[in-house]
């Protein structure tokens, strides 16, 4: 199975409690007009869209209504799915233009952070690049553990201390063994406690510190995981994540497991974060790099195989 059709079946829940309603909404009016946009907007609200993306969107409806770009009940669908397209925007190839680049992957706890360096490792590796990742989450064994299980999985090598090491020592560790053995990227897992704690916040500064000094100039992305299946909450830890350090993309996971995709949008929007990549399943092919295009039409149902 292709990752379209993975994503697909993975979307099914979001699509069948919210968005397959569209074509009953769509059916059931001859002509567009205020009934027809308040029925789409209940539908979008409940897709966890967000009441401030949800008003956008009708809005957009409306002005189109009213240019005349809309004409009847049958031509909201596609335009819907432009304006979707749009909020969501282009996904954004990761920027890997140094030898070895940086990816600093944060999050809290339980969001898919582990499996998400195991899938994105195993990902980059198919493209035939060398990967390095360091456990820097060193306040639980459990994920260094974790993690080990992933990079076998991936076929990729682990730098790891004991747990309650130094996460900056480990990263030190981890950029000399990636000069050593000539990678092309080294994935850092950090700490996934509250976002609000000062002290993760230091470590990051720490960590960044270290990258700075041992590869002066590298890329780096810095990639903030949510967890699809919160909708909404999935949001405000991306608001707050924004407000306290520089993120450079977002990684979205679970999304089969929910009928919440619809914060995706609000999400993309609010942040003004582009999504970098998003998990459909348990397996290690099972998240790729974000397509806007096969996105939406795998929600409204309009994708070809």
């Amino acid at each position: 199975m292709g990752f379209l059709d993975k994503l697909k079946n993975g979307l099914k829940k979001t699509k069948a409690a919210v968005f397959g309603q569209l074509d009953n909404v769509i059916k059931s009016f001859r002509k567009v007009d205020e009934e027809l946009l308040e029925e789409l907007e209940e539908i979008l609200i409940c897709s966890d869209v967000g009441a401030d993306t949800t008003e956008y969107i009708i809005d957009e409806l409306r002005e189109r209504i009213k240019s005349g770009n809309i004409k009847q009940a049958d031509d909201v669908r596609s335009a819907l799915g432009e304006i979707l397209r749009e909020l969501v925007g282009e996904g954004e190839p990761l920027k890997l233009d140094t030898h070895p680049s940086v990816i600093l992957v944060i999050g809290v706890n339980g969001v898919g952070k582990t499996t998400s360096i195991g899938k994105i490792s195993a990902n980059l590796k198919s493209q035939g690049k060398r990967v390095l990742v360091a456990a820097a989450d060193t306040f639980r064994a459990a994920a260094i553990d974790q993690l080990a299980v992933w990079c076998d999985r991936a076929g990729v090598d682990l730098i790891r201390q004991n747990e309650g090491s130094d996460p900056a020592a480990v990263v030190y560790d981890a950029v000399a063994a990636a000069k050593k053995r000539d990678a092309d990227v080294l994935i850092v897992d950090t700490a996934g406690r509250l976002h609000n704690k000062k002290n993760l916040m230091d470590e990051l500064a720490k960590i960044g510190r270290v990258l700075d000094r041992e590869l002066p100039g590298c890329s780096k992305e810095t990639l903030l995981v949510l967890d699809s299946t919160t909708g909404q909450n999935a949001l405000v830890q991306a608001k707050e994540f924004k407000n306290a350090t520089e993120i450079t993309g977002l990684i979205l996971t679970k999304l089969d497991g929910t009928a919440k995709g619809g914060a995706v949008f609000s999400i993309r929007r609010t942040v003004g974060l582009p999504v970098k990549y998003i998990g459909v399943g348990e397996q290690i092919d099972d998240m790729e790099p974000f397509n806007a295009e096969q996105f939406v039409d795998a929600l409204l149902g309009e994708a070809e195989d």
